[in-house]
């Protein structure tokens, strides 16, 4: 008995996927350490997203991100809790590699795996003119992040009118192509966050960065695990 039940244990083991921490550099966190309510839905870590593939740097599905950003989303969460919803985060710190993967990729014209869900009306090679691919990325400075609102007793999206990184008109803040439902909920999302300190950005609806970023000059290139 002693040893079906050692047997039974090594195959649990085994087949449960173990990501190890990193001692992450001084001024930044794991949000779920800080936020362990928090909904996280890492685009990038799997293949759903407009390359179509797994990007470069991100190691597990895990949010890593500025200290003093996390404490300030933290009054967000805490908020929107109060009102039965919760942030649902696509990305926060992004590695620079990620973004000179974004690059390569862009630069690859043939390479349109995900453009029917993403970019359907675009033709790749304006991608670049167009700012939807740079060779920076606010991310990599370690206080931007990607996010929604959704209810917490279903964890469903609240609809935006444009799903997280379609690239397009209708995913700018301002547009006129969404009703009034959605307009309704960009602004809620738009005006909470503003609220706790957050800017907005107004190509993207779901793209916000802390004002007072402690690490505005500097791109980090660390890996997400």
């Amino acid at each position: 008995m002693k040893m079906h039940r050692y047997l039974f244990f090594i195959f649990i083991f085994s087949q449960t996927t173990i990501f190890a921490q990193q001692k992450l550099p001084k001024g930044f966190s794991y949000v779920k350490d800080i936020i362990p309510g928090i909904n996280v839905d890492l685009r990038y870590y799997s293949s759903h997203n407009f390359v179509g593939k797994k990007i470069d740097g991100y190691k597990s599905p895990v949010l890593i991100w500025s200290t003093a950003a996390t404490n300030a989303l933290k009054k967000v969460e805490k908020e929107l809790n109060a009102q039965g919803m919760s942030l649902k985060v696509f990305d926060a710190y992004r590695p620079q590699k990620a973004v000179q993967h974004f690059k390569r990729w862009a630069l690859q014209i043939n390479d349109t795996l995900s453009k029917r869900e993403f970019y359907p009306n675009l033709d790749k090679r304006n991608l670049f003119k167009l700012g939807y691919i740079a060779s920076k990325s606010g991310h990599s400075r370690g206080s931007t992040i990607d996010l929604t609102i959704v209810t917490l007793i279903d964890h469903k999206e609240l609809d935006m009118g444009s799903p997280f990184d379609f690239f397009g008109p209708i995913s700018h803040f301002d547009t006129e192509e969404i009703n009034a439902t959605q307009k309704k909920n960009r602004i809620m999302l738009k005006s909470i966050m503003m609220k706790h300190g957050f800017k907005g950005y107004a190509k993207e609806w779901w793209h916000f960065t802390l004002i007072h970023e402690p690490y505005q000059k500097t791109y980090f290139d660390f890996d997400v695990y």
